[in-house]
């Protein structure tokens, strides 16, 4: 009776242990009666090498699920598909992407999803299929394409540098340098020469001004000093003939007996008063022309 007892016991303690052991193994994984992963796809076209089944899968940095399955594409050979499982609670928005990302120096990748906003629908499945979370290219594969168009633009550049300095391209660059230093050599020498000419004519033009200024000067002189005299000249003109005028009448009318005496006298005097008058009038038109032009002597009535 007493062993009977012990087994029982035993029994009891083995079975509640057990069941434990697998209470504790499911809460160790996270994995319990209802269905806490959803399933997702990714259709990748670059390499993936370092992803691997069980791989994480981290929505901006935070874990939330593992790789599940990895294949290539039995339709489309050029795509490889990668199975997500992602716990329930996580939205996954339709305006999400996914790339590999890798995991400090390691080599190995994970699956990084970036973007979504509150806003945009949940990404669920259509028709009974694994819903599809777009994809982008990886900061690796990027860097790698622009260092290989880095590097293919920088051989085409080489080759055309190679082509620009080729021996026929250096002479006719060098003869082209000798012409430019030989033209720019007659260049000064011709511009010295103009800053001469126009030297000259600069001195010959302050020349010019300086004797305009001085034959002003002295023709302002002149023709003030004989203006007065011209004006007294012409008014002794004007009483000599008025006078002349008178005593030619009074002889006329036989006012004197001595106009036989003073006829030839009183010719020479009307000659003068005309020659007077002239000169008065050229002095009034053109003063210098009495200074510095020649003039031709009036002659007198019989010469």
């Amino acid at each position: 009776m007493y062993s009977r007892v012990n087994y029982t016991i035993v029994g009891i303690f083995v079975l509640l242990f057990g069941a434990g052991l697998v209470a504790f193994t499911f809460w160790l994984a996270k994995y319990g009666i209802k269905n806490e992963y959803n399933l997702y796809k990714l259709e990748m076209t670059e390499s993936i090498s370092g992803l691997s089944k069980d791989s994480t899968v981290r929505l901006r940095g935070v874990d939330v699920g593992r790789v599940s399955e990895i294949r290539i594409n039995p339709d489309n050979i050029e795509q490889i598909e990668v199975f997500l499982k992602i716990r329930s609670d996580v939205p996954i928005k339709e305006d999400m992407k996914a790339h590999t990302e890798m995991l400090g120096i390691t080599g190995l990748l994970a699956i990084e999803i970036e973007g979504g906003t509150n806003k945009s629908k949940l990404l669920k499945p259509k028709n009974g299929e694994i819903p599809i979370i777009q994809t982008e290219p990886s900061w690796l594969n990027k860097t790698s394409k622009g260092l290989g168009n880095m590097a293919e633009n920088l051989s085409v550049l080489i080759e055309k540098a190679e082509k620009i300095m080729s021996d026929r391209n250096i002479e006719t660059f060098g003869s082209i340098l000798e012409n430019t230093d030989q033209m720019t050599a007659k260049a000064v020498v011709t511009l010295d020469e103009f800053n001469t000419t126009m030297q000259v004519y600069k001195n010959a033009a302050v020349k010019l001004n300086d004797d305009i200024h001085s034959a002003s000067s002295n023709f302002t002189r002149i023709t003030e000093n004989t203006v007065p005299a011209l004006k007294s000249l012409q008014r002794a003109a004007k009483d000599f003939n008025r006078l002349t005028l008178l005593a030619e009448k009074s002889l006329n009318r036989g006012d004197y007996n001595i106009k036989e005496t003073f006829e030839p006298m009183l010719v020479d005097i009307g000659i003068l008063t005309e020659q007077l008058t002239d000169l008065t009038r050229e002095l009034q038109q053109s003063p210098s022309n009495i200074l510095f032009k020649s003039r031709k002597q009036r002659r007198g009535p019989g010469e």
